[in-house]
C-alpha cells in the first residue's frame, strides 16, 4: 500500500527510526482501524521486492516494519531475506490471524477479537500489544498472554479515538498486572505517519 521512513511510534521500539513497508490486504476487519484503505490490496499498486528494498537504501534506517493490513496474508520470506541480506533488521507487525513466514528479528502480535490469532505464531511474539477498546478486552489480553513465551513483553494500548476513557482502566488494569506496560500512540501526538 506504501512506504515511508518515519519513527516508531508505539510498543518496545517505540522512538526509533524506521523504514515502513505497509503491505495492502486485510480481512480482520476491526471496527477502529486507522487504516482501513488497505484493506483492499486491488486497489493498490505492486512493487517489486528490488523496488523495496531500494527505497530503504534511500534512507538511515537499521530496522524495517513490515505492517499492514495483515502482511500474513502474504509470503514474506522472499522479501525479509532480501532485506536481511542487506543488513536491515526485519520487524513484524500482525494480528497473527496468518501462519508465520519470513524471517525476523521481532515480531509484535496484536490480537483481535474480530479474527483470532493462531497460537503458533502468538507463541513467536517477542511483543504481544493488546488494544483496548472496552472492558472486555482486558480479559482478551490475558487470554492472550497465557500462550506468550516467558520473555515475550506485554503492552495494552489505548485505542485512539478512546483513549480518554480507556487510559484511566488500563493504568489501574497494570497496577494489578504489573507484567503489563503501556504503550501509547506517540506517532499520533507528533503528528507523523
Amino acid at each position: 500500500m506504501e512506504t515511508f521512513y518515519s519513527i516508531q511510534g508505539e510498543g518496545f521500539y517505540q522512538g526509533h527510526a524506521a523504514f515502513f513497508i505497509r503491505l495492502a490486504g486485510c480481512d480482520v476487519g476491526c471496527v477502529w482501524c486507522d487504516v482501513k484503505e488497505s484493506w483492499n490490496a486491488a486497489l493498490h499498486n505492486s512493487k517489486t521486492i528490488a523496488e523495496l528494498v531500494s527505497e530503504v537504501k534511500n534512507t538511515a534506517a537499521e530496522i524495517v516494519i513490515i505492517t499492514g493490513g495483515e502482511p500474513l496474508m502474504h509470503d514474506c520470506f522472499e522479501l525479509t531475506a532480501a532485506l536481511k541480506a542487506e543488513g536491515y533488521r526485519t520487524h513484524l507487525e500482525t494480528s497473527g490471524a496468518y501462519p508465520l513466514s519470513g524471517e525476523w528479528d521481532w515480531i509484535c502480535v496484536s490480537p483481535k477479537k474480530f479474527k483470532a490469532p493462531l497460537t503458533s505464531v502468538v507463541n513467536k511474539a517477542d511483543e504481544l500489544k493488546v488494544v483496548v477498546c472496552n472492558k472486555s478486552d482486558f480479559e482478551w489480553a490475558n487470554q492472550n498472554a497465557a500462550n506468550v513465551s516467558d520473555n515475550c513483553i506485554l503492552f495494552l494500548q489505548p485505542e485512539w479515538g478512546r483513549e480518554k476513557e480507556v487510559l484511566p482502566k488500563i493504568t489501574e488494569f497494570i497496577h494489578q498486572f504489573p507484567a503489563w506496560k503501556l504503550s501509547l500512540q506517540i506517532h499520533k501526538y507528533m503528528n507523523v505517519r
